[in-house]
């Protein structure tokens, strides 16, 4: 019997080998885990349909895989009998194990290699012909199908050319550096040798921290960056938090600043709707969105992953204090479905746990804008003509100025800030 990789979810088609649980000549128990697959943000265990025993691994850790792709063979036997030394099959190869290559072309003028000439297609008009397959899947993984050249009659777009464009995005973490597709895109320098200085050590670079490379570099060279800063002062909310902070417990759920945050960003952005919108430039439209979805970058050993908070304008504290939970877990443990981290209308990054100020986060696409909140403080300020103690949080508001001004993220900023600022009792009661 062939385990082949089966569709792990919407938008789940490939993912890296990250662990092999099995070799060759082991006996396996229906639903015992074989290996751990690695796909974007997320690690998922697959397990075997049925008993057997391993006859012939087909893949190895560090591979890429497709849906459909041959994973282990399995047979009947008491054990090793029918399992034979790995080295001794010849490996049957798969049609589809990787893109076709490009052929490397130098830019004008510069002599550089870069392989994004053949992959990369100017933008400007409509979206070129494309299957409906191709389309979804462009979608899926944000990519303006105009960016990628089309090798079949008339430009259309196949699956072919849109892998090779993703396979150019992983190697190189870079994309046009303007919306017009038509700037200059770079080739990786060469490599360096850092062992003529001293010792060294390597680590492979994950699929997730190549995600993650691509779509900060995507966002920073397409989107215009600005950061409003202010603070908000939290005296009241830390008050009310160490007030109800036991009764929170009794609900098996943490009260903590981001449930606050969470709150505070959903009433603002029902006063600032532009804020909670997205750009389709195919289209020309600005997109507003009539639900609040909001992102929490989390940190993890793994890398930052952002889980999406759903419908945070229909929930009290106790319900996102619980989702803020549960979502923040399974980040950490990377058990979070790709529906969890999609369909996001603006997000929060808190730095505060680790310490630092004011920083400038990075608008995660196709976003407006992001929040970075730092440390809170305890600092000496003036009420009302008076020098009192109050406890100060740091606000790094980034926006996206090819649709949002100065002046609207300056009003945005105010507004937020008095709502972090005017929390009462009936909001927190249980």
């Amino acid at each position: 019997m062939d385990i082949r990789l089966p569709r792990l979810g919407e938008g789940a088609d490939s993912g890296t080998v990250a662990a092999i649980f099995v070799k060759e000549g082991d006996r396996l128990a229906k639903d015992q885990a074989i290996l751990e697959l690695e796909s974007e943000k997320a690690v998922a265990s697959i397990p075997s349909p049925s008993e057997g025993v391993v006859s012939r691994i087909h893949v190895k850790e560090g591979e890429v895989i497709k849906v459909g792709q041959l994973l282990i063979s399995i047979g009947d036997g008491p054990g090793n009998a029918e399992a034979r030394p790995a080295e001794t099959q010849p490996r049957k190869e798969e049609p589809v194990q990787a893109p076709a290559p490009v052929q490397p072309t130098a830019l004008p003028g510069t002599g550089a290699v870069t392989q994004g000439a053949a992959v990369l297609s100017p933008v400007s008009g409509p979206p070129p012909p494309a299957s409906p397959t191709v389309r979804k899947i462009a979608r899926d993984l944000e990519i303006d199908l105009r960016r990628v050249k089309g090798s079949e009659p008339g430009g259309r777009v196949g699956l072919g050319d849109l892998r090779r464009y993703v396979q150019w995005l992983q190697e190189t973490a870079l994309k046009p550096a303007a919306p017009s597709g038509t700037g200059p895109v770079s080739a990786p320098p060469p490599p360096i040798d850092f062992s003529r200085w001293g010792a060294i050590h390597t680590k492979r670079i994950t699929t997730l921290r190549k995600t993650i490379s691509a779509k900060m570099v995507e966002s920073w060279t397409r989107i215009p960056h600005v950061t409003q800063f202010d603070e908000a002062d939290i005296t009241g909310i830390l008050a009310l938090r160490k007030k109800y902070l036991k009764a929170y417990e009794k609900q098996n759920v943490r009260l903590t600043l981001t449930t606050f945050a969470l709150r505070a960003v959903a009433n603002a952005l029902r006063k600032h709707p532009l804020f909670n919108a997205s750009i389709q430039e195919a289209a020309g439209e600005i997109v507003y969105k009539e639900y609040y979805h909001i992102g929490l970058a989390v940190d993890t050993e793994h890398g930052l992953i952002v889980p999406v908070v759903r419908d945070v304008d229909k929930k009290n504290l106790v319900q996102l204090s619980g989702d803020v939970q549960l979502l923040a877990d399974k980040a950490r443990e990377r058990k979070l479905t790709i529906d969890e981290m999609q369909g996001g209308t603006f997000s929060i990054s808190n730095q505060g746990g680790i310490g630092g100020g004011f920083f400038t986060p990075i608008i995660n696409t196709p976003e407006i804008a992001i929040l970075g909140m730092g440390r809170s403080a305890a600092r000496p300020v003036i009420r009302e003509g008076k020098v009192v103690e109050r406890t100060l949080l740091p606000l790094g508001l980034s926006y996206d100025h090819r649709l949002v001004d100065g002046a609207d993220a300056a009003r945005f900023m105010v507004d937020l800030v008095k709502e972090f600022e005017q929390f009462s009792e009936a909001d927190v009661k249980i």
